[in-house]
């Protein structure tokens, strides 16, 4: 074992030194789906210097290496006129004799559309190209064709020369931006990988128009400390295998070594597999380590045949099996040549019987009432084997069944009470008793709230970002006539579609897609890539717009100022509907930034207006540029101040004898002010200029 370890560890140092050192924390010896998204991530973490819609960091990549004085065009091939291979550099604009920034991945093609931010503006895939020429492209899909760059069987061959070029760009956007750039949306082509979007057209096109040095030297100028380098690389130019390795194909060039060699030697087939920890639904393996003249770098696990996951260890835990149901399990080898063994024998495992109900549920509760709905929320039940689902029961007659802790009861009766009652099964359909009933309530159907309304707001740090959407009225609500907007320097960009049904006293939460946040991952209804709307920041405006009409507004409109910056915003609960008219002090309440607990949820904070402590609160000047703040309440209170990042810098008490605070050793910046009376707790924003 430690000759085998050694050797692995030899390997490894060696891959280090094949490539780059920027993808020595990059695991090279993954595969298929996986080395996708190790790729995916160094990709994105990378990529630093967040660009905007110029010019500068094509004149500065896109050089000719021939003519200083000069860029070349993608898509050209002859001298001069629209299909003109170079320009001069400083010739760029909109005139018919300029050269423009083509989009290779189309804007309109993205989902949503890229705009001219985020990936609309990522230098990979922008590249200098006739104005004609550009226009000749429009948002044509790529297809098959052959010879010089045009129009083709209604769609865009980029051309002999360039068509490499452009499949390993679609590449990098697809990793880089995920979902919203996939590879099947703007290319036709049949699908590559059954669990994935790349397309055969451009594992084509990588194979036959190899990396030129061209390609090269935009790679190197981003990963360098220049003032117009992301900072990231597009791995595929580095090493176009890396797309052989993941989606298959014929092979490209292996430029590091690493998977084409002259190894052909297969690791030896594992032993001594064995089963242990045997459960109802789990079933943990372990084999003695396979030997290879190079290294030993996975073992693939094999379920009855099939193919159930892989490691580079020696033992694997195989889950979500069935009670009681026989399993025959083997194990292969791989080398990073992808040479890999014959499985091992077969190993025979039973899993445990399943005889044991779930506990009942309990913790009942009926929310989000309307006139002919209403939602039940539950706590979960436990099973030695997991909880599959949970049957509920209305009138003691079954209604419906849910994975989740929460199901939304429909067609009821106005000013009806209901008994509700629910039972959980686990796998092997093992029942628990029925819960203890619980009245739910429908309402007389009349609603004072006729539209929806922004419930939350999120700017926390990094990509944690999120919005939230109330349904405060009467009727289910089609999302498909609603749009989000970003207002940036005081231009409404590109609107984000919303999709599906918001219910009754139901939440919609949008999403940053690359949050790490497990409470905004959690909620989330719609997950949106880096792009906007979803890119605000605290002098950003972002309004709901029905049938492209502005109907409510987080920011006051047109504005500047950074009133929401590293801030958590939730409307206050007697808010009832939206407004144009902005109006912090009336309609939100502040929370330091990464607050997030209450997102999915609106319970509304506590409202000036209906709350008596609330209405007797006073704090003043605010904004100040002063050494003091009054508060004036009916009580006395502790105050505590938080900065923005939610960190403790001042803590006081004000009496009727003591109502101002020495905030002198503030800096300027936004603060939290919380105060506590009777149990009962509000925070307010103090800006110090």
């Amino acid at each position: 074992m430690k000759k085998i370890l050694f050797v692995t560890f030899l390997f490894l140092t060696f891959i280090s030194y094949a490539q780059q050192a920027y993808y020595n924390n990059v695991d090279l010896t993954k595969s298929d789906l996986e080395l996708k998204e190790e790729l995916a991530t160094k990709t994105i973490a990378a990529h630093t210097n967040i660009l905007s819609y110029g010019w500068d960091a094509l004149k500065a990549t896109d050089v000719n290496p021939q003519n200083s004085s000069e860029v070349l065009l993608i898509y050209g091939y002859s001298a001069s006129g629209t299909t003109a291979r170079t320009r001069g550099i400083n010739e760029n604009g909109g005139g018919s004799n300029d050269w423009n920034r083509e989009h290779t991945y189309a804007k309109s093609l993205g989902n949503p559309n890229l705009g001219t931010s985020g990936p609309g503006a990522d230098a990979h895939h922008l590249r200098p190209s006739d104005v004609g020429f550009n226009s000749q492209r429009g948002n044509y899909k790529f297809v098959e064709g052959s010879g010089n760059a045009g129009n083709t069987s209604g769609g865009w061959y980029p051309g002999d020369e360039w068509k490499g070029d452009v499949a390993r760009m679609m590449m990098y956007m697809y990793i880089r931006y995920g979902n919203q750039c996939k590879p099947s949306g703007v290319g036709i082509g049949n699908n590559a990988n059954a669990n994935d979007d790349m397309i055969d057209l451009f594992l084509k096109w990588n194979v036959e128009d190899p990396v030129s040095d061209f390609e090269r030297q935009r790679n190197t100028y981003h990963d360098s400390n220049e003032t117009y380098a992301q900072g990231n690389r597009n791995p595929f130019i580095d090493n176009a295998y890396l797309a052989t390795r993941i989606w298959g194909g014929d092979a490209a060039i292996d430029s590091w070594g690493l998977y084409v060699t002259a190894d052909d030697e297969a690791p030896t087939v594992p032993t001594n597999i064995a089963l242990s920890n045997i459960t109802t639904t789990t079933i943990d393996v372990s084999w003695t380590a396979s030997t290879d003249n190079e290294a030993v770098t996975k073992y693939e696990v094999f379920v009855n045949g099939n193919l159930n996951g892989n490691t580079s260890a020696t033992n694997y835990s195989i889950t979500n099996l069935t009670p009681n149901t026989a399993y025959n399990i083997t194990v292969l080898a791989k080398d990073i040549a992808n040479n890999q063994s014959a499985q091992s024998s077969a190993v025979s495992g039973t899993t445990l019987a399943d005889t044991v109900a779930p506990s009942i549920p309990t913790n009942i509760t009926i929310t989000n009432q309307a006139g002919t709905s209403f939602k039940v929320n539950w706590a979960a039940s436990t099973d030695n084997s997991g909880v599959a689902s949970y049957d509920i029961f209305v009138n003691d007659i079954f209604n419906g069944n849910s994975t989740s802790t929460s199901y939304t009861v429909t067609d009821l009766t106005i000013s009806t009470t209901y008994s509700i009652t629910l039972l959980a099964k686990d796998a092997a359909n093992n029942s628990s008793a029925k819960s203890t009933s619980v009245n739910g309530a429908t309402t007389d159907g009349t609603s004072d709230v006729s539209e929806l309304f922004f419930s939350e707001y999120i700017e926390g740090s990094g990509y944690n970002k999120a919005l939230e959407i109330v349904n405060l009225t009467s009727n289910n609500i089609d999302l498909s006539h609603y749009t989000i907007k970003r207002q940036s320097g005081g231009t409404w960009e590109s609107p984000l579609q919303l999709v599906g049904t918001i219910l009754v006293n139901d939440v919609y939460v949008i999403i940053n897609s690359q949050s790490t946040n497990q409470d905004i991952l959690r909620e989330q209804d719609l997950a949106v890539a880096n792009v906007t709307p979803m890119t605000f920041n605290g002098d950003d405006r972002i309004g709901l717009f029905k049938n492209d009409v502005l109907i409510d507004i987080i920011g006051d409109l047109d504005g500047t100022d950074e009133f929401a910056l590293d801030v958590t915003l939730r409307r206050n609960s007697d808010t009832k509907g939206p407004t144009t008219d902005y109006n912090e002090q009336r309609d939100w309440s502040y929370y330091a930034v990464n607050t997030t607990n209450d997102i999915g949820n609106f319970n509304g904070a506590l409202s000036v207006s209906n709350n008596n402590f609330l209405g007797t609160f006073k704090m003043y000047p605010n904004p100040t540029n002063g050494n003091f703040v009054n508060i004036e309440t009916v009580s006395d209170t502790e105050v505590i101040i938080y900065n923005a990042l939610g960190k403790v810098v001042q803590t006081t008490r004000i009496t009727s004898n003591k109502n101002n605070i020495d905030i002198s050793n503030l800096s300027k910046g936004i603060y939290f002010v919380k105060l506590a009376i009777d149990k009962k707790l509000i925070t307010q924003k103090l800006i110090r200029n």
